[in-house]
């Protein structure tokens, strides 16, 4: 299989970051206005939340993928502005996102959580972009270290490496049967955003140690620190994941 692994519309050659791209964000849309109506806040609040998590997302995309790889500012600047204008992040889309609703609710008062909604939109975006970021093969950058394992895949430099992207749809994947599981029990309105959040940062801190990242601060990227910061910031949604593995076991 030879990367980038270009589809053809006919004679017509698309990459297929950019066709993947644009089919997780038409699904996820689609799926955010079919499920919009489960929320508890007005129409007019709807829409301000949802563009305030546009925007909020689109800032933080950017702003942590040059955070990211601010290494190259120094050596080569003009590789880290066209990393800038076309590079984006899931951890900061979604960071950035969540600021951006939390600011727009503070500003028209809404106080009820609006984030389980986005919670399959999100997950299932994210799954289909990662193929188009498998497919893209390094110049996308989300492949993984050198490894032997029998599944590595050399991505065109000869290198046999992690395919991280396909760690993380099969974590997805996952973690939408453990939503389906966790929502036949008792929980309060934000709770699955919550537990969605913690679980997928937790796992985009553990899979980013086999990426070959600028680690700056002990050991860690850019990356990996706002997802701790964040799980911090939500430490009581650790606490209800142990709940849960406590009503799992009273239940079994």
């Amino acid at each position: 299989m030879k990367f980038p692994f270009y589809l053809y519309l006919g004679s017509f050659p698309i990459h297929p970051h950019i066709l993947f791209e644009s089919i997780a964000y038409a699904i996820a849309f689609r799926l955010v206005l079919r499920n919009i109506h489960k929320d508890s806040i007005q129409s007019s609040q709807r829409t301000s939340v949802i563009v305030g998590g546009m925007v909020g997302a689109l800032l933080g995309a950017k702003l942590l993928v040059g955070i990211q790889h601010i290494d190259l500012l120094w050596e080569y600047p003009k590789q880290f502005l066209l990393l800038l204008l076309q590079g984006k992040t899931v951890v900061g889309a979604l960071l950035g996102g969540l600021i951006g609703v939390e600011i727009t609710k503070k500003m028209i008062g809404v106080t009820k959580s609006t984030g389980d909604v986005f919670v399959y939109p999100l997950i299932v975006g994210t799954a289909i972009g990662r193929i188009g970021c498998f497919l893209a093969g390094l110049s996308d950058k989300t492949y993984g270290v050198a490894t032997t394992l029998p599944w590595g895949i050399d991505f065109g430099d000869g290198i046999s490496r992690h395919p991280t992207q396909l760690y993380e749809i099969i974590f997805l994947m996952s973690l939408i049967l453990l939503l389906n599981f966790r929502q036949k029990y008792q929980y309060q309105e934000g709770d699955i955003f919550k537990f969605y959040l913690v679980t997928y940062l937790g796992f985009r801190f553990l899979v980013d140690f086999i990426k070959p990242d600028f680690r700056p601060i002990i050991g860690l990227s850019a990356i990996q620190i706002a997802c701790i910061i964040a799980v911090i910031y939500y430490y009581r949604s650790i606490l209800h994941l142990f709940k849960f593995t406590r009503t799992i076991k009273y239940f079994s």
